[in-house]
């Protein structure tokens, strides 16, 4: 039951990284700023909080009223005085501050009419956006450390790891190890002192659901931790974050020393007896670091190196003690499953993949940003329902799930489920959670290649089959897209492939291969043009490509002339126009402006 101070009026404004970058403190200063000069002319004056994470990225400062439940997108200092005049003082909407619905068309004022949010289901993000993140009390007031408390009051340890077993949660780092088991392993060795770890060195292209939580709601996390450590009778913790995260640093510190100051953290939390303390690492800056072994052995002060996976972490982990580590996202679905329950949460999701999952959803897609969905949704209700299609309304080619180790699924497979076992046959992974859509001028050569590239860079090369098949792999790639390739330079791909899969050490090199495999696999066909034409049909990989205006098609609207930055287009106003070929730097700027498909791939 949400306290009467929770029904007050109140106006959220999104403070996450990308609204801040567009200016959302600053329209929360100026929000304060007006409403205070407003004073005696306001009925009832709203409370007036920046929050985390509101999910529509690309739409941001987005800020809320409640309870009226209005939503405004893009929001400059301009606006301000007009929201003040008709929104606070009067209820009153104003349109054109309302995000337009990609699906419907129309303008919508709140989240339950949008589309974007209509088919998702918050758990972990079930206070992102929703409170203060730097305010304890908010938290309390949407139930935070009740789980906590129920855990001490009515439960041992054993109840507390029964609960999360039924409840089927695994782990949601990208492995899908089931999290109640990993708990009662560590729980049955008897050698103290244990430790208990949380993963937030998100190093995924693309991905910021682990950041977005800790920024938006850092107590859910560590409140998961405390009743992880209880259960496994740990007394220390560590917070593991990607360095570049400095607003994520300075949130949690911000949080721990509140927690700490209410007796939520330190010695005997809660008069309970049980004592926990937590404190935050800055991850080593490197890709590799996000593996669990290689993890400890930099908050350890050594080099972010895995070891072999024989050597199980819950016997002896973080300085060979029994750890349990679990990721940002992991330890948020704690407190509601304690809270709740576990059968509660086996009952969303699908038979094996329980629960939500969330996802940053980004690349060619009209709504991008950060979602929260059940295990089991198709990717056709993800990207076409809530990310509301794809961009300039092109064709979807693609989509690639589980961050740059994750496989490209294909169009055809669009009804697929999102769970781990789904995401798994159709080779690729569920990952962390990074989703990127592609479109129709997107090559999955160089796609590949891209990724091959960033995770040659990662690799921290202590074992050979990782160090040197990526490199081998990203020299066949770069002759393949520059039109250097020699027939046979596919399968060699593939032969290199399964050989790094089997044989590196850790998880990178295991998965590195998905982007090769996955996209000879659905679109051997681009591999083929590339090899054996020299062509690449998508128009990306310069030295393959060649721009050519349809006469038929072009009516001389001059857009592609005014943006070509190499002044190689040619024509008369309301004329066709053409390419100097020899003067093109194939930068494909025109066809991306062209609304006339005038422009075509030779």
């Amino acid at each position: 039951m949400k306290s009467e101070q929770s029904q007050k009026r109140k106006i959220l404004v999104c403070c996450g990284p990308g609204c801040l970058a567009v200016g959302g403190r600053e329209i929360l200063q100026e929000l304060r700023t007006k409403v205070a000069e407003a004073g005696a002319d306001i009925k009832v004056e709203p409370v007036i909080k920046g929050t985390g994470c509101h999910g529509l990225c690309e739409q941001g400062p987005i800020v809320r009223f409640l309870p009226e439940d209005i939503s405004y997108c893009r929001v400059n200092l301009a606006d301000i005085d007009e929201i003040i005049s008709q929104t606070v003082l009067q209820q009153k909407v104003v349109e054109r501050l309302l995000f337009t619905d990609a699906l419907t068309g129309r303008r919508v004022s709140s989240q339950s009419e949008n589309s974007f949010y209509k088919k998702q289901l918050k758990i972990a993000l079930r206070n992102t956006g929703e409170i203060d993140p730097l305010n304890l009390d908010d938290y309390l007031e949407r139930d935070g450390y009740r789980a906590l408390a129920k855990v001490f009051s009515q439960m041992d340890p054993g109840a507390v790891i029964a609960e999360v077993e039924q409840s089927g949660l695994r782990g949601r780092g990208g492995a899908g190890f089931p999290t109640g088991l990993k708990w009662r392993q560590c729980a049955r060795v008897d050698n103290f002192p244990k430790y208990v770890i949380c993963n937030a060195d998100e190093g995924d292209p693309g991905a910021f659901m682990d950041r977005s939580i800790i920024e938006g709601d850092p107590h859910s996390v560590i409140e998961g931790m405390v009743i992880g450590a209880y259960a496994v009778k740990a007394h220390r913790g560590f917070i593991y974050i990607r360095d570049e995260y400095a607003l994520a640093v300075k949130t949690m510190l911000e949080a721990i020393r509140q927690a700490e100051a209410r007796g939520y953290l330190g010695r005997n939390i809660l008069d309970s007896g049980f004592d926990f303390s937590l404190e935050v690492v800055r991850g080593g800056g490197a890709f590799v670091c996000g593996e669990s072994s290689a993890l400890m052995a930099s908050i350890e002060g050594r080099v972010g190196e895995p070891r072999a996976k024989y050597i199980r972490s819950v016997e002896r982990g973080l300085w060979d003690q029994p750890t349990v580590l679990n990721n940002v996202e992991t330890w948020a679905n704690i407190p509601p499953i304690i809270l709740r329950g576990g059968e509660w949460f086996n009952r969303i999701g699908s038979e094996k993949s329980k629960g939500t999952k969330v996802f940053s959803l980004v690349g060619k897609v009209k709504n991008t940003g950060l979602v929260e969905v059940p295990m089991g949704i198709s990717l056709r209700e993800l990207i076409f329902d809530i990310g509301g299609g794809i961009l300039n309304d092109r064709e979807f080619k693609a989509v690639q799930t589980g961050g740059p180790s994750g496989g490209c699924i294909p169009a055809d497979m669009l009804d697929l489920k999102v769970d781990f076992d789904s995401l798994a046959a159709a080779d690729s992974m569920m990952g962390s959670g990074g989703m990127i859509v592609m479109d129709e001028r997107t090559c999955m050569v160089d796609t590949a290649r891209y990724y091959i590239d960033f995770l040659t860079e990662e690799s921290c090369g202590k074992c050979s089959p990782c160090r040197e098949g990526l490199k081998r792999m990203r020299e066949i790639l770069n002759d393949i897209c520059s039109g250097s390739s020699r027939p046979g330079d596919i399968e060699i791909l593939e032969e290199i492939a399964g050989m790094v899969r089997e044989s590196s050490l850790c998880g990178l090199g295991k998965t590195a291969p998905n982007p090769i495999l996955s996209t000879i696999k659905y679109f051997r066909d681009e591999y083929d043009e590339h090899v054996n034409k020299k062509r690449c049909p998508a128009g990306i990989c310069r030295e393959l490509t060649t721009f050519i205006i349809n006469s038929e098609e072009c009516n001389g609207c001059g857009l592609c002339k005014k943006n070509c930055p190499a002044e190689a287009i040619s024509g008369e106003s309301k004329a066709p126009h053409v390419i100097d070929l020899s003067r093109c730097t194939k930068c494909g700027n025109c066809i991306e402006l062209c609304r006339f498909n005038a422009i075509t791939v030779k």
